[in-house]
């Protein structure tokens, strides 16, 4: 542990949402402050973290300001300018690094990544006019799925082609941001592997957790998911297979879809995730704090699982169940600290957890 942080230094981590709040208590945990970089004023992480600096990625004073009273930094989202990374870099080092962010930051560049390395993917075309999306609808056929290649979350940023004939109205849709075509895919279910990789590249993985959308937004992630041993075990060397093309530092979400043919990687998120929540009480080292070690020059904990759980994310009306969720046995209730719950946002989750016998 020679390049390990000694407790009480100091972590500054680029937004100060859910992740950045989870991650901050698990920093506490180990002794270490947290540091919060947020443009947007009273964000949930500052409830719970040491400082909170509220400025833009553009203001470079407000940035440097920021690296200088920090040891390493981290982030909870990927969407981070260049030109906010480049000032931060030069003052302290920036982990997971910056190559994972670009490969992740374009879904073009992404599944190019994981194509050359040997990964399958959905069968993919670059869109930048309507002639391109007709020539890519020709070799992938429909139905398929145009998404913007930078910024899209939670369903956002994608239009559905059930026909050729959709070309023109989906790639409206767009905006006129760089597109990528992607080919559905036939699968049974969607997987999810959190893996972490240390600074020594000790890479550990939590079990795979099986994840339900509604709406484009993650439901449900049940652990242990529907795998055969086989599958489980490619799931996870597919995802150190990735860490390690990336030298990676901390921890990554890789979603998956099961099919006859194999996995498909379907993405990957170079944070902490929201389908690896369920780490939280199903393991003596959640997600957060695997991440907080990683980034901190620790060994990675034990990751392994000790009880079924199924995670459920809360999504707006549903903080009206929080008195029903309150009295429910076996259930552990996380709640974001947001002011306002409004349709389609993440306030909270629960785990709910199966007892042995």
């Amino acid at each position: 542990m020679s390049e390990a942080l000694k407790p009480g230094a100091r972590i500054g981590i680029l937004g100060g949402g859910q992740l950045g709040r989870m991650l901050s208590v698990a920093a506490a945990r180990l002794g270490f402050v947290t540091h919060i970089y947020e443009p947007g004023a009273n964000p949930p992480a500052g409830q719970v973290a040491d400082r909170v600096t509220t400025a833009g990625y553009d203001d470079a004073e407000a940035l440097a300001q920021f690296a200088a009273s920090v040891d390493v930094i981290t982030y909870e989202f990927e969407n981070i300018p260049t030109e906010a990374l480049d000032i931060l870099e030069a003052h302290r080092p920036i982990r997971p690094e910056r190559e994972a962010l670009r490969v992740s930051q374009d879904r073009l560049t992404e599944k190019s990544f994981l194509r050359d390395l040997g990964l399958m993917t959905a069968p993919f075309a670059d869109v930048t006019d309507l002639e391109s999306l007709e020539a890519a609808i020709a070799e992938i056929g429909t139905p398929a799925i145009l998404k913007t290649r930078r910024f899209g979350y939670d369903g956002k940023g994608q239009a559905r082609l059930k026909a050729p004939g959709d070309a023109a109205a989906a790639l409206a849709d767009m905006a006129g941001a760089p597109a990528i075509l992607e080919g559905f895919v036939q699968f049974s279910h969607e997987v999810s592997v959190i893996a972490a990789r240390g600074l020594d590249g000790q890479v550990a993985c939590f079990d795979p957790g099986e994840n339900v959308h509604r709406d484009g937004i993650l439901h449900t992630t049940t652990v242990p998911a529907r795998l055969s041993a086989a599958q489980r075990t490619d799931a996870v060397l597919l995802a150190a297979r990735i860490l390690n093309a990336l030298d990676y530092v901390g921890v990554m979400g890789v979603e998956l879809f099961v099919t006859p043919a194999g996995l498909i990687v379907n993405e990957i998120a170079p944070r902490v995730h929201n389908s690896g929540h369920w780490t939280q009480n199903g393991c003596a080292v959640d997600q957060f704090e695997q991440h907080i070690r990683a980034v901190a020059g620790w060994p990675l904990g034990d990751g392994q699982r000790h009880t079924d759980v199924v995670m459920e994310n809360l999504i707006g009306a549903d903080m009206d169940r929080i008195p029903e969720l309150a009295r429910e046995r076996d259930l552990a209730l996380h709640l974001y600290g947001k002011a306002e719950a409004k349709p389609g946002r993440k306030m909270g989750h629960v785990n709910r957890m199966k007892r042995n016998g």
